[in-house]
């Protein structure tokens, strides 16, 4: 990774953390940030490591991977610009990071110390009060992934998959909606606890349907209301 300029306030107004601060406290957070910038494939920061720093995604994309009993790494999520990654390290002592957060592209997070986070939520009450939000927001995630596991089929969960990277990381191209990084069918098989062969079944099928077009890890969606109604379990 590496080190740029010192951030400026102004920037800092649009991220969840900090939202509702005065100029004041835009400034007493700009001051304790740095920017790091990791090219694609490199680790903002690698599952097991000592948690030390809070990061806010300022660019690019950051793919959230585990590893597996079996051994292979799982992809969990992806995030786009001004999500919060890595808030384990202000809110608990001694732990490490349950994850490895990896630049999809070349990436720039805005990063602090967890001691620096914790000292800006004693000072502005309101980074506190967001940062709960943000911790809740994570939770809400993770027990719908859970219950989209447990409870849907897996083509609705392949649907919804494409329609959260779309939502992240799609850009209008004439075809219809790119997702705008490469992703695999093994990746996506991770992220909605299938197999490679399902996932590559129900794509080859959408794709004949001309739901959506498949090439060299690229996904454009041609149609988005009818992936929502399979997402939703609608009649096509």
């Amino acid at each position: 990774m590496v080190r740029v300029p010192p951030v400026r306030p102004r920037l800092l107004a649009s991220v969840p953390l900090f939202r509702g601060l005065d100029q004041q406290g835009l400034a007493a957070a700009a001051a304790g940030a740095r920017l790091v910038r990791a090219a694609a494939g490199r680790a903002f920061f690698r599952e097991g490591e000592p948690a030390g720093a809070f990061y806010v995604l300022a660019g690019g994309r950051v793919k959230f991977t585990q590893l597996s009993a079996e051994g292979p790494e799982v992809i969990l999520r992806v995030i786009g610009p001004g999500e919060p990654f890595g808030g384990v390290a202000a809110f608990a002592d001694d732990a490490t990071y349950p994850v490895t957060a990896r630049a999809v592209e070349p990436s720039e997070a805005h990063v602090w110390d967890g001691a620096n986070v914790l000292a800006l939520m004693h000072r502005f009450p309101v980074v506190a009060i967001n940062a709960a939000r943000v911790i809740a927001d994570r939770f809400h995630d993770l027990q719908r992934q859970h219950r989209e596991l447990m409870t849907e089929r897996v083509e609705r969960r392949i649907a919804r998959a494409l329609l959260r990277l779309a939502e992240h990381a799609g850009r209008r191209v004439d075809a219809g909606v790119e997702i705008d990084f490469p992703l695999s069918r093994q990746d996506l098989a991770q992220m909605t606890g299938t197999t490679l062969f399902t996932v590559s079944r129900t794509l080859s099928r959408w794709k004949g349907e001309r739901l959506i077009i498949t090439a060299r890890r690229r996904v454009v969606i041609r149609e988005p209301h009818r992936l929502v109604r399979i997402a939703e379990d609608l009649p096509r």
